[in-house]
Protein backbone atom coordinates (compact mmCIF):
# COMPACT_ATOMS: atom_id res chain seq x y z
CA UNK A 1 0.00 0.00 0.00
CA UNK A 2 1.97 3.16 -1.13
CA UNK A 3 1.92 5.61 1.53
CA UNK A 4 2.35 8.73 -0.77
CA UNK A 5 -1.50 10.55 -0.62
CA UNK A 6 -1.35 9.87 3.00
CA UNK A 7 1.76 12.26 3.52
CA UNK A 8 0.79 14.28 0.55
CA UNK A 9 -2.20 15.03 2.30
CA UNK A 10 -1.50 14.97 5.73
CA UNK A 11 1.62 17.19 5.38
CA UNK A 12 2.58 20.58 7.65
CA UNK A 13 0.71 22.07 8.51
CA UNK A 14 -2.28 20.12 9.09
CA UNK A 15 -2.16 19.48 12.61
CA UNK A 16 1.60 19.97 12.53
CA UNK A 17 3.91 18.91 15.38
CA UNK A 18 3.91 20.23 18.74
CA UNK A 19 6.55 22.69 18.26
CA UNK A 20 5.10 24.15 15.24
CA UNK A 21 1.27 23.90 16.78
CA UNK A 22 1.65 27.78 18.49
CA UNK A 23 2.95 28.88 15.04
CA UNK A 24 0.03 27.64 13.15
CA UNK A 25 -2.56 28.70 15.51
CA UNK A 26 -1.12 32.45 15.43
CA UNK A 27 -0.72 32.73 11.69
CA UNK A 28 -4.23 33.70 10.88
CA UNK A 29 -5.22 36.84 12.94
CA UNK A 30 -8.42 38.78 11.51
CA UNK A 31 -7.86 42.95 12.41
CA UNK A 32 -11.38 43.65 11.53
CA UNK A 33 -12.64 46.61 9.52
CA UNK A 34 -14.17 49.39 9.56
CA UNK A 35 -18.41 48.89 9.35
CA UNK A 36 -19.73 49.23 5.94
CA UNK A 37 -23.03 49.35 5.69
CA UNK A 38 -23.56 50.31 1.77
CA UNK A 39 -21.18 46.84 1.68
CA UNK A 40 -23.76 45.03 4.22
CA UNK A 41 -26.54 46.32 2.34
CA UNK A 42 -25.50 44.94 -0.88
CA UNK A 43 -25.10 41.68 0.15
CA UNK A 44 -27.69 39.05 -1.71
CA UNK A 45 -28.25 35.78 -2.22
CA UNK A 46 -29.60 33.84 -5.27
CA UNK A 47 -30.88 31.06 -2.86
CA UNK A 48 -32.03 28.37 -6.39
CA UNK A 49 -28.22 28.59 -7.22
CA UNK A 50 -26.92 28.06 -4.03
CA UNK A 51 -29.10 25.21 -3.52
CA UNK A 52 -28.12 23.96 -6.91
CA UNK A 53 -24.63 24.31 -6.04
CA UNK A 54 -24.69 22.67 -2.89
CA UNK A 55 -26.11 19.75 -4.31
CA UNK A 56 -23.53 19.08 -6.65
CA UNK A 57 -21.50 18.81 -3.98
CA UNK A 58 -23.43 16.37 -1.92
CA UNK A 59 -24.56 14.60 -5.30
CA UNK A 60 -20.91 13.72 -6.89
CA UNK A 61 -19.11 10.70 -6.04
CA UNK A 62 -16.25 10.89 -3.70
CA UNK A 63 -12.78 10.24 -3.49
CA UNK A 64 -12.38 6.67 -3.05
CA UNK A 65 -9.64 3.72 -1.47
CA UNK A 66 -6.26 4.86 -0.30
CA UNK A 67 -7.04 8.99 -1.19
CA UNK A 68 -10.76 8.76 0.75
CA UNK A 69 -8.58 7.19 3.38
CA UNK A 70 -6.25 10.19 3.04
CA UNK A 71 -9.14 12.70 3.53
CA UNK A 72 -10.13 11.40 6.21
CA UNK A 73 -7.07 11.36 7.98
CA UNK A 74 -7.03 15.06 7.19
CA UNK A 75 -10.21 15.54 8.63
CA UNK A 76 -9.76 13.96 12.43
CA UNK A 77 -6.56 16.81 12.27
CA UNK A 78 -9.56 19.51 11.48
CA UNK A 79 -11.71 18.60 13.79
CA UNK A 80 -12.67 20.80 17.62
CA UNK A 81 -13.24 18.01 19.42
CA UNK A 82 -16.54 18.73 21.21
CA UNK A 83 -18.40 17.90 25.07
CA UNK A 84 -20.70 20.38 25.40
CA UNK A 85 -23.73 18.59 27.62
CA UNK A 86 -25.04 19.23 30.95
CA UNK A 87 -23.47 15.70 32.70
CA UNK A 88 -19.97 16.46 31.14
CA UNK A 89 -17.90 15.73 34.17
CA UNK A 90 -14.17 15.93 34.51
CA UNK A 91 -13.51 12.19 33.67
CA UNK A 92 -15.60 12.25 30.56
CA UNK A 93 -13.43 15.47 29.58
CA UNK A 94 -10.10 13.92 30.35
CA UNK A 95 -10.91 10.87 27.97
CA UNK A 96 -12.31 13.44 25.03
CA UNK A 97 -8.44 14.59 25.91
CA UNK A 98 -6.68 11.41 25.69
CA UNK A 99 -8.79 10.88 22.39
CA UNK A 100 -7.60 14.13 20.93
CA UNK A 101 -3.97 13.55 21.19
CA UNK A 102 -4.56 9.86 19.39
CA UNK A 103 -7.27 9.75 17.85
CA UNK A 104 -7.06 6.92 15.61
CA UNK A 105 -5.69 3.61 17.06
CA UNK A 106 -2.18 2.25 16.58
CA UNK A 107 -2.61 -0.25 14.25
CA UNK A 108 -4.86 1.43 12.00
CA UNK A 109 -2.00 4.20 11.89
CA UNK A 110 0.84 1.48 10.93
CA UNK A 111 -1.70 -0.57 8.81
CA UNK A 112 -1.64 2.88 6.92
CA UNK A 113 1.64 3.39 6.55
CA UNK A 114 1.48 6.82 8.54
CA UNK A 115 2.13 5.74 12.26
CA UNK A 116 5.44 8.74 12.07
CA UNK A 117 2.93 11.27 11.11
CA UNK A 118 1.55 14.16 13.74
CA UNK A 119 -2.01 13.16 13.92
CA UNK A 120 -4.42 14.65 16.34
CA UNK A 121 -7.22 17.22 16.74
CA UNK A 122 -7.17 20.40 15.76
CA UNK A 123 -8.81 21.49 19.45
CA UNK A 124 -10.77 20.07 22.46
CA UNK A 125 -14.28 22.41 22.67
CA UNK A 126 -15.49 22.48 26.28
CA UNK A 127 -17.96 24.93 28.58
CA UNK A 128 -16.22 27.33 30.91
CA UNK A 129 -16.01 24.96 34.02
CA UNK A 130 -13.94 22.40 32.56
CA UNK A 131 -11.16 24.63 30.80
CA UNK A 132 -8.59 24.25 33.35
CA UNK A 133 -9.29 20.00 33.23
CA UNK A 134 -8.66 20.06 29.67
CA UNK A 135 -5.71 22.53 29.63
CA UNK A 136 -4.22 20.05 32.51
CA UNK A 137 -5.23 16.94 30.33
CA UNK A 138 -3.73 18.51 27.20
CA UNK A 139 -0.70 20.01 28.56
CA UNK A 140 2.55 19.19 26.20
CA UNK A 141 0.69 18.26 23.32
CA UNK A 142 0.24 21.59 21.64
CA UNK A 143 -3.49 21.18 21.01
CA UNK A 144 -5.31 24.28 22.44
CA UNK A 145 -8.44 24.10 24.01
CA UNK A 146 -11.57 26.38 22.93
CA UNK A 147 -14.59 27.61 25.73
CA UNK A 148 -17.88 28.40 24.27
CA UNK A 149 -18.84 31.10 26.08
CA UNK A 150 -21.13 34.45 25.78
CA UNK A 151 -23.96 33.19 27.45
CA UNK A 152 -24.26 30.01 25.18
CA UNK A 153 -25.97 28.68 23.79
CA UNK A 154 -28.61 31.62 23.60
CA UNK A 155 -26.43 34.55 23.75
CA UNK A 156 -28.80 36.84 25.52
CA UNK A 157 -27.09 36.88 29.32
CA UNK A 158 -26.29 40.68 30.23
CA UNK A 159 -23.39 41.90 27.90
CA UNK A 160 -21.15 42.52 31.18
CA UNK A 161 -21.49 39.10 32.45
CA UNK A 162 -20.72 37.50 28.64
CA UNK A 163 -17.69 39.98 28.71
CA UNK A 164 -17.05 38.37 31.92
CA UNK A 165 -16.94 35.13 31.23
CA UNK A 166 -14.81 35.60 27.82
CA UNK A 167 -12.21 36.66 30.57
CA UNK A 168 -12.67 33.75 32.82
CA UNK A 169 -12.09 31.10 30.24
CA UNK A 170 -9.17 33.19 29.21
CA UNK A 171 -7.97 33.42 32.41
CA UNK A 172 -8.26 29.73 32.63
CA UNK A 173 -6.18 28.57 29.86
CA UNK A 174 -8.17 29.01 27.02
CA UNK A 175 -6.68 29.88 23.26
CA UNK A 176 -9.86 29.79 21.52
CA UNK A 177 -13.37 31.10 22.66
CA UNK A 178 -16.45 30.38 20.39
CA UNK A 179 -19.34 33.45 21.59
CA UNK A 180 -22.51 33.59 20.19
CA UNK A 181 -24.00 36.69 19.05
CA UNK A 182 -27.49 38.21 19.68
CA UNK A 183 -29.66 37.01 16.53
CA UNK A 184 -31.98 39.33 17.42
CA UNK A 185 -29.39 42.01 15.97
CA UNK A 186 -29.79 40.34 12.62
CA UNK A 187 -33.27 39.65 11.95
CA UNK A 188 -33.80 43.38 13.15
CA UNK A 189 -31.26 45.21 10.77
CA UNK A 190 -29.12 46.49 13.69
CA UNK A 191 -25.74 45.86 12.21
CA UNK A 192 -24.15 48.89 14.51
CA UNK A 193 -25.02 46.70 17.23
CA UNK A 194 -23.67 43.23 16.13
CA UNK A 195 -20.63 45.34 15.27
CA UNK A 196 -19.91 46.70 18.58
CA UNK A 197 -20.94 43.31 20.18
CA UNK A 198 -18.59 41.19 18.56
CA UNK A 199 -15.98 44.30 18.40
CA UNK A 200 -16.12 44.01 21.94
CA UNK A 201 -15.92 40.26 22.66
CA UNK A 202 -12.79 40.59 19.93
CA UNK A 203 -11.15 42.87 22.29
CA UNK A 204 -12.27 41.02 26.07
CA UNK A 205 -10.22 37.93 23.91
CA UNK A 206 -6.58 39.40 23.93
CA UNK A 207 -4.62 36.95 22.31
CA UNK A 208 -7.35 33.87 22.26
CA UNK A 209 -8.90 33.25 18.27
CA UNK A 210 -12.86 34.33 18.59
CA UNK A 211 -14.72 32.20 16.44
CA UNK A 212 -18.41 33.82 16.30
CA UNK A 213 -21.59 31.24 15.85
CA UNK A 214 -24.13 32.95 14.00
CA UNK A 215 -27.09 30.15 14.75
CA UNK A 216 -27.50 29.98 10.91
CA UNK A 217 -30.34 28.26 11.57
CA UNK A 218 -32.08 30.92 13.59
CA UNK A 219 -31.09 33.85 11.12
CA UNK A 220 -34.74 32.93 8.82
CA UNK A 221 -32.56 33.73 5.46
CA UNK A 222 -29.48 32.72 3.18
CA UNK A 223 -29.11 36.88 2.65
CA UNK A 224 -29.09 37.31 6.79
CA UNK A 225 -26.61 34.43 6.85
CA UNK A 226 -24.56 36.54 4.86
CA UNK A 227 -25.08 39.55 6.23
CA UNK A 228 -23.97 39.00 9.71
CA UNK A 229 -21.10 37.01 7.77
CA UNK A 230 -20.09 40.01 6.94
CA UNK A 231 -20.68 42.15 10.11
CA UNK A 232 -19.04 39.65 12.32
CA UNK A 233 -15.53 39.59 9.87
CA UNK A 234 -15.59 43.48 9.86
CA UNK A 235 -15.87 43.23 13.52
CA UNK A 236 -12.63 41.33 13.90
CA UNK A 237 -14.07 37.21 14.08
CA UNK A 238 -10.79 34.91 12.97
CA UNK A 239 -13.95 32.42 12.08
CA UNK A 240 -17.46 32.69 11.25
CA UNK A 241 -19.29 29.30 12.54
CA UNK A 242 -22.48 28.08 11.68
CA UNK A 243 -24.58 26.65 14.94
CA UNK A 244 -24.44 26.05 17.87
CA UNK A 245 -25.24 23.04 17.72
CA UNK A 246 -28.60 23.22 19.88
CA UNK A 247 -30.89 24.77 17.18
CA UNK A 248 -33.10 22.84 15.10
CA UNK A 249 -31.10 22.98 11.73
CA UNK A 250 -27.34 23.24 12.36
CA UNK A 251 -24.41 23.07 9.61
CA UNK A 252 -26.59 22.94 6.10
CA UNK A 253 -23.87 23.20 2.93
CA UNK A 254 -26.23 25.91 1.57
CA UNK A 255 -25.52 28.04 4.94
CA UNK A 256 -22.06 26.83 4.31
CA UNK A 257 -21.88 28.12 0.67
CA UNK A 258 -22.84 31.46 1.40
CA UNK A 259 -20.61 31.53 4.24
CA UNK A 260 -17.49 30.80 2.69
CA UNK A 261 -18.23 32.88 -0.66
CA UNK A 262 -18.43 35.91 2.09
CA UNK A 263 -15.40 35.34 3.61
CA UNK A 264 -13.88 35.02 -0.15
CA UNK A 265 -15.55 38.00 -0.41
CA UNK A 266 -14.18 40.10 2.74
CA UNK A 267 -10.28 38.33 1.51
CA UNK A 268 -10.35 40.32 -1.53
CA UNK A 269 -11.89 43.60 -0.16
CA UNK A 270 -9.96 43.69 2.31
CA UNK A 271 -6.83 41.26 2.27
CA UNK A 272 -7.84 39.74 5.73
CA UNK A 273 -7.64 36.00 6.01
CA UNK A 274 -10.85 34.56 8.35
CA UNK A 275 -11.85 31.04 8.87
CA UNK A 276 -15.04 28.80 8.89
CA UNK A 277 -16.38 26.23 11.21
CA UNK A 278 -19.56 24.64 10.41
CA UNK A 279 -20.73 22.38 13.42
CA UNK A 280 -23.94 20.60 14.44
CA UNK A 281 -25.11 17.72 12.49
CA UNK A 282 -22.19 16.56 10.62
CA UNK A 283 -21.96 12.86 11.88
CA UNK A 284 -20.86 11.13 8.91
CA UNK A 285 -17.51 10.93 6.98
CA UNK A 286 -18.98 11.27 3.62
CA UNK A 287 -20.58 14.43 5.12
CA UNK A 288 -17.18 15.60 6.13
CA UNK A 289 -15.75 14.89 2.68
CA UNK A 290 -18.57 17.17 1.39
CA UNK A 291 -17.95 19.83 3.70
CA UNK A 292 -13.84 19.88 2.47
CA UNK A 293 -14.54 19.41 -1.16
CA UNK A 294 -16.81 22.74 -0.73
CA UNK A 295 -13.97 24.28 1.08
CA UNK A 296 -11.47 23.38 -1.30
CA UNK A 297 -13.22 24.38 -4.16
CA UNK A 298 -14.61 27.72 -3.30
CA UNK A 299 -11.35 29.12 -1.16
CA UNK A 300 -8.62 26.90 -2.13
CA UNK A 301 -6.57 24.21 -0.32
CA UNK A 302 -5.21 26.34 2.18
CA UNK A 303 -8.81 26.15 3.65
CA UNK A 304 -8.28 22.48 4.58
CA UNK A 305 -5.89 23.32 6.82
CA UNK A 306 -6.87 23.48 10.61
CA UNK A 307 -5.65 27.52 10.74
CA UNK A 308 -8.72 28.20 9.10
CA UNK A 309 -11.47 25.07 8.95
CA UNK A 310 -12.32 23.59 11.38
CA UNK A 311 -15.26 21.15 11.77
CA UNK A 312 -17.64 21.12 15.44
CA UNK A 313 -17.49 17.24 16.00
CA UNK A 314 -18.43 14.94 18.93
CA UNK A 315 -19.67 11.47 16.55
CA UNK A 316 -18.04 12.39 13.81
CA UNK A 317 -14.77 10.73 14.94
CA UNK A 318 -16.19 7.46 15.55
CA UNK A 319 -17.31 7.01 12.07
CA UNK A 320 -14.25 8.14 10.43
CA UNK A 321 -12.63 5.49 12.38
CA UNK A 322 -14.89 2.79 11.16
CA UNK A 323 -14.22 3.77 7.68
CA UNK A 324 -10.70 4.00 8.26
CA UNK A 325 -11.02 0.25 9.72
CA UNK A 326 -13.00 -1.10 6.56
CA UNK A 327 -9.99 0.16 4.50
CA UNK A 328 -7.59 -1.76 6.44
CA UNK A 329 -9.81 -4.53 7.23
CA UNK A 330 -12.21 -4.81 4.67
CA UNK A 331 -15.04 -4.99 6.62
CA UNK A 332 -16.98 -2.18 9.27
CA UNK A 333 -16.33 -2.36 12.58
CA UNK A 334 -19.56 -2.38 14.69
CA UNK A 335 -20.19 1.34 16.18
CA UNK A 336 -19.88 0.90 19.81
CA UNK A 337 -16.71 -1.19 19.28
CA UNK A 338 -14.99 2.51 18.84
CA UNK A 339 -13.44 4.34 21.58
CA UNK A 340 -15.34 7.47 22.88
CA UNK A 341 -15.05 9.87 21.05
Amino acid sequence: MSTLPYNHLIAVPAGGPPDDVEAAHDEHRNPGTALDLDWVESVRVNRSAVERRAGSLSGRRTVKKQWQAAWLLRAITLMDLTTLSGDDTAGNVRRLCAKARHPVRPELLRALGVEHLPIHTAAVCVYHALVPTAVEALEGSGIPVAAVSTGFPSGLSPMEQRIQEIHASVNAGAREIDIVITRGHVLTGNWQALYDEVKAFRQACGPAHLKAILGTGELATLRNVGRASMVAMMAGADFIKTSTGKETENATLPVGLVMARAIREYRERSGHVVGFKPAGGIKTAKQALDWMLMMKEELGPDYVRPDLFRFGASSLLNDIERQLDHHVNGRYAAGYRQPMA
